[in-house]
């Protein structure tokens, strides 16, 4: 058997094997000290290069002196014996190495496992979800607008119409702002009624300083004795104290910078009265 120098191009050693155990395995061997496995034929040097011993494949000689030619130690059946199960070995994990730097392609019908499967989009429950949330907030939409029905009616006449339809389907009662701070008494005064005793009669304006229009305002009117103590108290409501020209258009109230005018007899029960005391208010 003819012996051969080859050498492992990743760690650079240098080995001694049998040209016909590196022919049986199509050349492949296994380095000894890296465990690269490489073609020994291609990679042969020359002769006289130094070798070292690969124990681990049982395919290499240890390395002779220069020129000394060189025999197997072994009987050449267990020689081939031992370099045909090294090399097999040898071959079998760069087979594997080789066939690993190729992988196949997956199979097109081969299941994704689970985790890696794409989750269809629920569309459906997605629209169901979408459609409900969209009816909720429109109903808590409709339910502000309805509690605070004046303040939009005031701050957007344009939806006085609607507000006022809708209230009209749920017995609710669209009414003007209250704002009592917003209106003033600007002037008035108390006489008595020469026609009949004990009958006095008051005159006052009620002025809306509000840029929009209000309710009409109750009044109080208290009348004092000397002591500016109330002898008598008396509240008065717009269908009271207006005329009947005016409780005709109540429901509009007084305009915006507008003014209301009114005039009332009030009995006061033969109680004498020296002064008196009037203001307005919103009952709750």
């Amino acid at each position: 058997m003819t012996a051969a120098v080859t050498r492992c191009p990743q760690c650079g050693t240098a080995f001694r094997a049998f040209e016909e155990q590196l022919a049986a395995r199509g050349g492949l061997v296994r380095c000894g000290k890296c465990a690269n496995v490489f073609d020994g034929i291609a990679h042969r040097v020359a002769d006289d290069a130094p070798a070292e011993a690969s124990p681990q494949l049982r395919l290499f000689e240890p390395a002779a002196a220069p020129g000394a030619r060189v025999r197997s130690a072994e009987p050449a059946s267990v020689a081939a014996h031992a370099a045909a199960t090294t090399t097999a070995a040898a071959a079998a994990p760069a087979a594997r190495r080789t066939s690993s730097t190729k992988a196949a392609p997956p199979e097109e019908d081969e299941p994704l496992p689970e985790f890696l499967e794409e989750m269809e989009p629920r569309t459906r429950f997605t629209l169901v979800w979408a459609l409900g949330a969209l009816l909720a907030f429109g109903a808590l939409l409709a339910q502000l607008a309805l509690y605070y029905r004046t303040e939009l009616a005031t701050l957007v006449p344009q939806t006085r119409p609607h507000l006022a339809e809708a209230c009209g389907l749920l017995g609710c009662e669209l009414r003007l702002p209250r704002r009592p701070d917003l209106l003033s008494i600007e002037s008035s005064d108390l006489q008595a009624d020469n026609r009949r005793e004990g009958l006095i009669v008051l005159n006052a304006v009620i002025r809306n300083r509000a840029p929009f229009a209000q309710e009409h305002p109750a009044l109080e009117l208290t009348l004092t004795d000397a002591a500016d103590k109330a002898v008598v108290r008396r509240v008065l409501q717009p269908a009271d104290y207006l005329s009947a020209a005016a409780r005709a258009s109540i429901a509009q109230g007084i305009a915006a910078g507008g003014e209301s005018v009114l005039r009332v007899h009030f009995d006061t029960g033969g109680v004498h009265a020296t002064g008196y005391r009037v203001y307005l208010f919103y009952p709750s």
